[in-house]
């Protein structure tokens, strides 16, 4: 059986902007796959590659073995696309909305009616269905969107940044329905760059960081890749970088340490991959205070996506975050959007 999703070597550049650079990864049938990675890592332009709606400057590209260049009114077919945007003509209501996308995919009336209904009461819309969509909430419009774009039951379900600004409630709704999809059989690509989301839905990820995928497999393998606990550790609030660099020295030579990190973009703060080890925090503090170095904080934890993603590249996904909304060209993406 072909891969839901085959992707190798992707390549796209915007003018100057080299969005992704190799990207290659496949989705089996069946599964959530993640994107994972920080804004402006090339998740979008993956996703608008593989749903046509932008051309790739080089690699292949397939939904359910169908080349998305070579026959692209096929995969679309085959495909789904919620949007991060969600885009909704405020006079119509949610049901008539419904109803202009199924006549846009050629659905016979009595199936459309049948599925709208059906859709309308799993995503909890039905008191909302004869109401101008202009009126919907945020987490209303989000499901409204995800209906819409379910609506010919495709075999591969792509969203990118499904839940982003939904409350608490909407995003459960949401998350809840995309594993009912999986077990129903529907392949769900889902880019993402909140570490619970991904980490609560997928059976395998990919982590992209500026437009190379830089890990993949299951969340669990991923973690275990990394191994041992993770502790953060500040020796100030803002330590100076010769103190960072002397519990750097000091704290690789304790048995249990494994790695020490120095991390600039947090006030050079020290993360640690550690050996398990009950005592390992006392330890730590007693030999900073032998080193003549305080503690202003220090806490330790499992192994999350955001230690992988700090393993790979030297920086947190917040960092990451923080450092492309600095360098963004509003007029750049002004441009990239219109393309």
């Amino acid at each position: 059986m072909a891969p839901a999703v085959l992707i190798e070597k992707l390549q796209k550049r915007y003018g100057s902007v080299e969005a992704v650079k190799d990207v290659s990864f496949q989705v089996e049938p069946g599964e959530i796959f993640g994107l994972l990675g920080p804004n402006g890592a090339g998740k979008t332009t993956t996703i608008r590659c593989l749903c046509t709606l932008a051309k790739p400057d080089a690699g292949k590209v397939e939904v359910s073995g169908i080349s998305v260049m070579d026959n692209p009114r096929a995969a679309r077919q085959r495909l789904g696309y919620v949007a991060q945007e969600v885009a909704l003509d405020k006079v119509l209501t949610g049901r008539e909305l419904l109803q202009l996308q199924a006549a846009l995919y050629h659905l016979p009336n009595r199936v459309a009616k049948q599925k709208i209904e059906t859709i309308l009461g799993v995503l909890g819309l039905q008191e909302y269905a004869d109401k101008k969509t202009g009126t919907y909430s945020g987490g209303l419009r989000k499901r409204l969107d995800l209906a819409a774009g379910l609506l010919h039951q495709p075999d591969v379900l792509v969203l990118d940044e499904p839940t982003v600004g939904l409350d608490i409630e909407s995003r459960v709704v949401v998350w809840n329905f995309l594993r009912q999809l999986r077990d129903a059989g529907t392949t769900v690509v889902i880019t993402s760059h909140y570490l619970e989301e991904i980490d609560a839905l997928a059976d395998r990820v990919a982590i992209i960081d500026r437009g190379v995928v830089i890990a993949q497999g299951t969340p669990s393998e991923l973690k275990d890749q990394v191994g041992g606990d993770r502790i953060t550790l500040r020796i100030r609030e803002f330590s100076p970088v010769e103190e960072a660099k002397k519990a750097k020295d000091m704290l690789q030579s304790l048995p249990f340490v494994q790695e020490v990190i120095i991390n600039v973009a947090q006030g050079n703060s020290l993360n640690l991959v550690v050996k398990p080890q009950s005592d390992a925090l006392m330890t730590i503090q007693q030999s900073l205070r032998e080193a003549g170095l305080p503690t202003f904080g220090i806490a330790q934890a499992r192994p999350s996506l955001d230690d992988v993603y700090l393993a790979a590249t030297g920086r947190t996904l917040m960092d990451a975050e923080l450092a492309a909304a600095g360098s963004r060209d509003p007029k750049a993406e002004r441009k990239q959007s219109m393309r």
